[in-house]
């Protein structure tokens, strides 16, 4: 993984030099909350419902076992023993006391980590496609890449001060996006180029959630490597210039380019490139190789292939063990490898949350069944990604150990699911203890099993934190004349064939929404053609009228 050099380190060092002599000023009175406030936005420190909360920087959801001991450490010392894992491959924390803030950001420089522009108007982190590395079916490893565009983009001076907040997410992999880059502001995918062969980038722009969803549009088919930079600075100085600032609903990307157009957009754009192309933007090869050397793969060793499916020991025993392999357990370009999930969706547990203990264990066994890596999936999980398939099931029982073996990825209860208005003071809607309920009501394997591929986001509001527009079943928790309620949206999906859910009907009250996602599971199970028809296929044959019929029968409304 990336090391920091000099220049970085003395970079995190000083901004939070710099921002223990804000927090003094503001604890002291010579600054007002409303002075303080563009200070602690850049610094990654949020007022919520109840208290500060603290968001620090996992660049592509890479950590090491030393950095995630660190994170442990300080939910130990400086909050209330837990951190909660975002959508941004980030982990937030609740509870830190104002005047602590800076020494937790001493305690993180220490360790090569920061709070930089993970809020505030900026370029947010760049997010990745959380098996990047080992994944078998990868083009070329993105990180490099991401850790590129994190290095032009931090404190970068032209935008610091965007219109709205902006998000980038690089993938590697052609057929499978887990990077969900078709709903980011710049979506980047590594392709080949049908013209010479060499590796390439396909550029989408334009992607969102939120109040108005849209899926990004393709701006570039084909940009060579060294072009990376200089084009993605062209499209973010188009939009600093012309994206609305008299209005935060209309001031993303995606408005801007739904507005003019993306053949316009493009040739602003265009224009815009054609002046800074040539210039010190250009990336040279010798540098990408540099940072490459950072991500070379560890030293495996040289085994032989091991079908989990059929010679795990004790797997036809062990039920548990059994699911594990089949949701958790995925493939590795390494003979003899493969990378584990680790679910943070336990049943009775927020989605996302570890415990200070958690992560101390998942830090041990990184440094024991694999090469101290870890990574953060932007599906609130977290993955060891270099396991010897022969010790999976000694790994499984020393998660079993510690309430970490939770054998549900890629199932109902793998839901996605934002901090709702327990913490967030933007929040219409309690988002967490339905999502506990959820989990508690369809927590068996079986089931699971035969409902296969099934995915479940839930937001507390419309800035859509918990991905709702991107469900297969998602859940909107909306204010309705003073009373939480909750919007059940369908079809959604954030990878290859994506797209944006549609709301089946009118709100359902807290006591109703469980039972209505039990209905549109049971409409689906009843009337799907086989056990091989996900979910979302079967929405996308039938309509919803049959999940209409069945959760409002002749009452619905217009």
């Amino acid at each position: 993984m990336y090391q920091y050099d000099i220049e970085d380190q003395r970079l995190v060092e000083e901004r939070a030099a710099q921002f223990r002599g804000q927090v003094q000023r503001r604890l002291e009175g010579s600054i007002t909350e409303d002075e303080f406030k563009p200070l602690r936005l850049q610094n990654g420190l949020y007022m919520q419902l109840h208290a500060y909360m603290l968001r620090v920087a996992i660049p592509y959801g890479l950590l090491s076992s030393t950095q995630l001991r660190k994170l442990a450490h300080i939910a130990r010392v400086y909050d209330k023993g837990y951190g909660h894992f975002s959508t941004r491959q980030n982990i937030q924390y609740n509870w830190p006391k104002l005047a602590d803030v800076p020494t937790i950001l001493d305690e993180l420089a220490s360790v090569q980590m920061h709070a930089i522009q993970t809020s505030g108007n900026c370029i947010r982190n760049t997010t990745s496609d959380h098996l990047a590395g080992v994944a078998p079916d990868e083009l070329e490893d993105p990180r490099p890449y991401c850790e590129v565009i994190r290095q032009w983009s931090t404190f970068h001076p032209e935008f610091a001060f965007l219109p709205r907040k902006f998000k980038i997410a690089v993938t590697g992999t052609p057929d499978d996006d887990r990077a969900a880059v078709r709903f980011h502001d710049i979506g980047i995918r590594l392709v080949q180029d049908p013209a010479g062969g060499e590796h390439c980038f396909e550029i989408l722009v334009g992607g969102g959630m939120g109040r108005t969803p849209h899926i990004a549009k393709v701006i570039r088919e084909f940009l060579p490597y060294e072009d990376l930079l200089s084009y993605l600075e062209a499209i973010l100085r188009v939009y600093n210039r012309y994206g609305r600032r008299d209005n935060k609903f209309k001031a993303r990307i995606k408005i801007l380019v739904s507005e003019l157009g993306i053949d316009e957009f493009k040739r602003q754009v265009d224009d815009e490139w054609a002046q800074i192309r040539d210039g010190g933007l250009k990336l040279l090869r010798s540098e990408i190789d540099r940072i490459k050397a950072n991500f070379a793969p560890p030293p495996y060793r040289e085994l032989p292939p091991h079908d989990l499916r059929l010679s795990a020991e004790g797997l036809s025993a062990d039920p548990s063990l059994r699911h594990f392999v089949r949701n958790n357990v995925k493939a590795h370009r390494q003979p003899g490898y493969c990378a584990v999930v680790i679910s943070l969706k336990a049943p009775g547990r927020p989605p996302g949350d570890a415990s200070d203990t958690q992560m101390d264990v998942v830090a041990e066994l990184a440094d024991e069944f694999g090469f101290g890596r870890i990574v953060v999936t932007h599906t609130q999980n977290l993955v060891l990604p270099d396991v010897e398939q022969q010790r999976v099931a000694e790994l499984h029982a020393r998660l079993r150990e510690h309430e970490l073996h939770t054998a549900n990825i890629g199932t109902l209860t793998d839901s996605i699911c934002c901090p709702g208005l327990d913490f967030c003071n933007l929040a219409n809607a309690r988002s967490i203890p339905v999502a506990i309920e959820l989990g508690e009501r369809f927590d068996r394997l079986d089931y699971l099993a035969d409902l296969g591929e099934v995915s479940l986001k839930i937001s507390g509001c419309i800035n859509a934190c918990g991905h709702h527009h991107v469900g297969n079943i998602g859940i909107l928790g909306i204010d309705k004349i003073g009373e939480e309620a909750y919007q059940l949206v369908l079809g959604g999906s954030p990878g290859n064939d994506a797209s944006i859910g549609k709301i089946v009907g009118r709100a359902f009250n807290r006591a109703q929404i469980v039972d209505a996602v039990q209905t549109v599971l049971e409409v689906y199970l009843r009337d799907r053609e086989d056990a091989n028809e996900r979910f979302i296929d079967y929405y996308r044959r039938v309509g919803e009228e049959p999940f209409k019929e069945a959760l409002y029968g002749d009452h619905q409304e217009g």
